[in-house]
C-alpha cells in the first residue's frame, strides 16, 4: 500500500514523491472491493455448508419451541384448566409471551450486533434460549405463583433470545455468502423452522402414544400423565440448542463487520482468506495494522441515511410486509388446533380418558398434515426459486395467492365445513395456505432486510423489520383470543380469517416498494457510493511505516 508521501533513500536532498490523498484512498477502495469480491464471487464450499447448519439450527430450535406450545397448550388445559381446559387469558398468556418477548430480543440484538459485533453476541441468544426451555419443563406451581404465570415469564424470556436469532443468523449468513448463491444460503437457514415446527407435532405425537397407556389409566378429573407429556415435549426443544452451541461460538466474525465497523482492513482480508481457503494465517500482531476510515454508526447518521425517501421506503416496505405476513403466519400457526377442532377434523366422539387421548392424537396428527402439506415444501420450493426468479416476484406472488385463498376460506367457510368432504376440502386450502405463505413472504420477508441495509446498520434494521413481524404476530394472539368466540364458541373464525385476507391484499402494496435483490452484491444493495467510500485513517501510519 502506498503511503501519501513516498521519501526517497536521498532525504537530505529533500527529493520526496508526493501521493495525492484521493489517489491513496482510491488505492483502499480497490484493496477493499477486492477483498469483498472474493467473498461475492467464491464457490459454495464446506465453509458455506456450516454456517447454514449452524444457524438452521438454531432456527429449528426456535420453531420447535414457538409452536410446541400449540400442543402443549391443550395439555396444560387438561391438567392446571378449569374444565379440562386453559381459559382465554391463561391459553393467550402461554402463546403471546413469546412473540412479546421475541419482539424485544429482535431489536435489541440486531442493535447489539452492529455495536459490539455478530460474533460477540452470537450464541449468547442460545443460551437465553437453552436455560428458559429448560426452566420451562421444570415449573411448578406454589401459594404465590401459579404455574401458567411461571411460564408465563419463561417463554418471555425464551421469545427475548429466539428474538436475537432472527438479525443474527440473517446477517451472518448473508455476509458470509456468495452473490449467486446468498438468496439460496438465507432460505436454507430460515427452512430450518419447518422441520422445527413438523419435530414439534411428531415429538408429540410419539409422546402421545407413548403414554396412551397412562392417560387411559388416569382418572378423568387427575391426569397426571399428561404432566409429564408436556414437560417432555417442551424441555426437548432445548436439545438441538445445545448441539449448536459449541459450533455458534466459534464460528468468526463476518469480514464485512471488521472491515466496515471495526475498519481493519488487514484483518478482515486475512479472515476472508481464511474462511475461503481454509489456511489458518495470522495476522502480525506487533505491526500496526491498516486502519481505514469509513462512515459510522450514529442516531444522526441513521437520521440522514433512512430520512431519504429512497432508504426509508425500502425499511418501510420490509417491516410492514413482514407485519402483514405475520398476522395470518402466527394468527394460523399458533391456533392450528382451535381451527381444527372448530371445523370439527378428527374431533373425538369417546368422552372420558379416551376421548382426552383421542384428542391429543388428532391434534398431533392434524399439525403433522399441515407441516408435511404446506410448510415444509413451502420453504423448499422457495430455496429451488429465490435465487431464479427473485425476492420480489416471489413475495408478490405469495401475497396476491394468499389474498385469494384467506377470502375463500372465510367467505366460503360455512360451506366449507358443512360436510366431512367438505372439511377436507377446507383442510387442503388450509395447507394451500401453509404453502404460499413459505413459497413467498414469509421465506422473503427474512432474506430480504438481510441483504438491503448498509453494513453499519443490516442487522439494526432487519432486527426492525423483524420486530414489526413479531407485533403482527402479536396482534394476530390477542385479536384471535378476543375475537374467536364472539357468537359462540369458535364462531367468529370465519370473519378471522376475511381480516387476514385483507392483510394479505395490503402487503401486496408494501412489496412494491422494494427493489429485487437477486445477483447484486450488498455494497450495491446500500445504495450508497462505493467510489471514495473508503480512506485511510489519520493518526495512523501506513504500510510503509511513516506517518500520514
Amino acid at each position: 500500500m502506498a503511503s501519501y508521501h513516498e521519501k526517497s533513500s536521498a532525504a537530505s536532498t529533500s527529493h520526496e514523491k508526493v501521493i495525492d490523498r484521493p489517489t491513496a484512498a482510491y488505492t483502499l477502495d480497490e484493496r477493499r472491493r477486492a477483498a469483498l469480491a472474493e467473498v461475492d464471487n467464491a464457490k459454495f464450499s464446506w465453509f458455506h455448508a456450516k454456517v447454514c447448519l449452524v444457524a438452521g439450527v438454531g432456527f429449528f430450535t426456535d420453531a420447535y419451541d414457538i409452536f410446541a406450545i400449540n400442543i402443549a397448550s391443550t395439555m396444560l388445559g387438561y391438567v392446571y384448566g378449569h374444565g379440562q381446559k386453559l381459559n382465554a387469558s391463561q391459553d393467550l398468556g402461554v402463546k403471546v409471551a413469546t412473540p412479546v418477548g421475541t419482539l424485544i430480543g429482535q431489536v435489541l440484538f440486531g442493535w447489539l450486533a452492529d455495536v459490539v459485533g455478530r460474533k460477540k453476541m452470537y450464541g449468547v441468544e442460545l443460551m437465553i434460549i437453552i436455560v428458559a426451555t429448560f426452566a420451562q419443563a421444570l415449573s411448578g406451581s406454589a401459594a404465590a405463583v401459579h404455574i401458567i404465570g411461571a411460564l408465563v415469564v419463561w417463554r418471555f424470556i425464551m421469545g427475548v433470545g429466539i428474538g436475537g436469532d432472527y438479525p443474527l443468523s440473517a446477517v451472518i449468513s448473508s455476509e458470509f455468502a456468495s452473490t449467486k448463491i446468498r438468496g439460496r444460503m438465507m432460505t436454507a437457514v430460515f427452512a430450518s423452522q419447518g422441520w422445527g415446527n413438523f419435530s414439534a407435532a411428531l415429538v408429540a405425537f410419539i409422546i402421545t402414544a407413548a403414554y396412551k397407556n397412562s392417560i387411559l389409566n388416569d382418572s378423568p378429573t387427575q391426569l397426571d400423565s399428561v404432566d409429564f407429556m408436556w414437560r417432555l415435549l417442551i424441555g426437548l426443544g432445548a436439545v438441538p440448542g445445545c448441539v449448536a452451541l459449541y459450533f455458534r461460538l466459534t464460528i468468526p466474525e463476518t469480514p464485512r463487520f471488521t472491515m466496515d465497523i471495526e475498519r481493519n482492513i488487514d484483518q478482515a482480508t486475512q479472515d476472508i482468506n481464511t474462511v475461503l481457503t481454509g489456511a489458518k494465517g495470522t495476522v502480525d500482531e506487533d505491526a500496526v495494522p491498516q486502519r481505514i476510515e469509513a462512515p459510522k454508526a450514529s442516531w444522526a447518521d441513521f437520521k440522514a441515511h433512512f430520512g431519504q425517501w429512497k432508504n426509508f421506503k425500502i425499511i418501510f416496505g420490509t417491516a410492514y410486509s413482514w407485519f402483514a405476513l405475520d398476522i395470518a403466519f402466527y394468527g394460523l400457526g399458533l391456533n392450528s388446533g382451535i381451527i381444527l377442532q372448530a371445523i370439527g377434523f378428527g374431533t373425538p366422539l369417546t368422552k372420558g380418558t379416551r376421548g382426552v387421548y383421542d384428542n391429543l392424537s388428532n391434534i398431533c396428527v392434524g399439525n403433522l398434515i399441515l407441516s408435511a402439506a404446506g410448510l415444509i415444501p413451502g420453504y423448499w420450493v422457495s430455496f429451488l426459486f429465490i435465487d431464479s426468479w427473485g425476492r420480489k416476484p416471489i413475495q408478490l406472488m405469495g401475497f396476491t395467492l394468499l389474498t385469494i385463498l384467506f377470502v375463500i376460506m372465510g367467505f366460503g367457510y360455512d360451506k366449507l365445513t358443512e360436510t366431512p368432504s367438505a372439511k377436507k376440502a377446507f383442510v387442503f386450502l388450509y395447507c394451500l395456505a401453509n404453502f404460499f405463505q413459505n413459497f413467498g413472504p414469509n421465506t422473503t420477508t427474512f432474506v430480504i432486510p438481510g441483504e438491503i441495509f448498509p453494513t453499519r446498520y443490516r442487522s439494526t434494521a432487519h432486527g426492525i423489520s423483524a420486530g414489526s413481524g413479531k407485533l403482527g404476530a402479536i396482534v394476530a394472539q390477542v385479536g384471535f383470543s378476543q375475537l374467536k368466540d364472539i357468537g359462540g364458541t369458535n364462531q367468529f373464525v370465519k370473519h378471522i380469517l376475511e381480516i387476514f385476507a385483507f392483510f394479505m391484499l395490503t402487503g401486496i402494496g408494501s412489496t412494491l416498494l422494494l427493489p429485487e435483490t437477486k445477483g447484486r452484491s450488498l455494497e450495491e444493495l446500500s445504495y450508497e457510493d462505493q467510489d471514495g467510500f473508503v480512506k485511510e485513517a489519520n493518526g495512523h501510519k501506513n504500510t510503509t511505516g511513516h506517518d500520514n
